[in-house]
């Protein structure tokens, strides 16, 4: 399948185009990013051309996969989709629920596959655990924890200005609710306040009463990076193995399943764009529920 990469960051070159090249059944076909020169440098280190027009590259490939900023990639999967595109897209799906109900309008109108990026879900012995926990149930209870500092001298992050706009909520907040909502369900209420160095802490109720605690931030000092996920319920206490396979093998394994959506003709992947709508709902009523000091119910769908 012929891929357009849209995105010439460190999260495009490193784990997107590494992927695609070594992917057996994908070919990398062109890149397209918002500054020129970076976008002919990826192209080159790859072997393939820069286009200057998003449409252009849409034309001339099957499927996208994009790694920039998420209002910037709705409207690209909006454009991709509505051309027949398959979308492979990255967390979170967008900055607001509007912006994601077009992208899951706009697949679902041409009937193409899609597959949003949450790395745990795709390395297989985090993707193992949920299943087998959300298949187990009977939990009452679960905490995480990620604390990241990408803000440090040398680190590729440290310079990307939709991180530090959002925050830990809207960049690693995706990663946590796509463990918890397979294996408590759809979130129903949320609480959310402030902490120190950029810290934000959630509140979560989900369907059939369990509850969830969720700790955020990207700027943890450096001998306080963690990342803790358990779980608590009727049958103990389990926690989420740290997942050991590199981003670019887990995107490897989401073109895989994208390709096995495109396949078999099915639309119902795990972690398609609802999914990615669903993850965004619940950040946007945490930012609203920060915001107001108060708890969000959130509608049923």
């Amino acid at each position: 399948m012929r891929f357009g990469l849209f995105g010439t960051g460190h999260w495009a070159a490193q784990t997107h185009a590494a992927a695609l090249e070594g992917h057996p059944r994908a070919e990398l076909v062109g890149v397209w990013g918002r500054n020129r020169d970076r976008a002919a440098a990826l192209a080159t280190r790859y072997g393939v051309p820069a286009f200057d027009e998003v449409d252009a590259l849409i034309e001339a490939c099957e499927a996208v996969a994009v790694a920039l900023p998420p209002d910037v990639q709705a409207e690209i999967a909006v454009r991709a989709a509505v051309a027949g595109r398959h979308l492979l897209l990255d967390k979170p799906l967008t900055l607001t629920v509007a912006d994601a109900d077009r992208v899951v309008d706009a697949a679902a109108r041409s009937g193409v596959a899609s597959v949003v990026f949450f790395t745990g879900r795709y390395q297989p012995d985090v993707a193992g655990f949920v299943a087998a926990a959300a298949a187990a149930g009977g939990w009452h209870t679960a905490n995480a924890i990620r604390f990241a500092s990408i803000f440090q001298p040398g680190s590729p992050y440290a310079q990307s200005p939709w991180r530090r706009e959002h925050g830990a909520l809207w960049d690693i907040g995706p990663h946590a609710l796509a463990i918890l909502l397979p294996v408590l369900g759809r979130v129903t209420r949320v609480a959310a306040g402030d902490g120190p160095g950029g810290l934000v802490h959630l509140l979560l109720t989900h369907d059939g009463g369990a509850t969830s605690t969720v700790s955020l931030t990207l700027d943890a000092p450096p001998a306080a990076v963690a990342a803790e996920f358990t779980f608590y319920g009727d049958n103990g206490i389990e926690t989420l193995p740290p997942g050991g396979a590199s981003p670019a093998t887990a995107f490897g394994v989401a073109i895989d399943q994208l390709l096995a959506e495109v396949d078999a003709g099915t639309r119902d992947h795990r972690c398609d764009v609802r999914f990615g709508r669903d993850v965004v709902t619940v950040l946007a009523a945490a930012e609203t529920a920060r915001a107001r000091g108060t708890f969000i119910d959130l509608p049923a769908r």
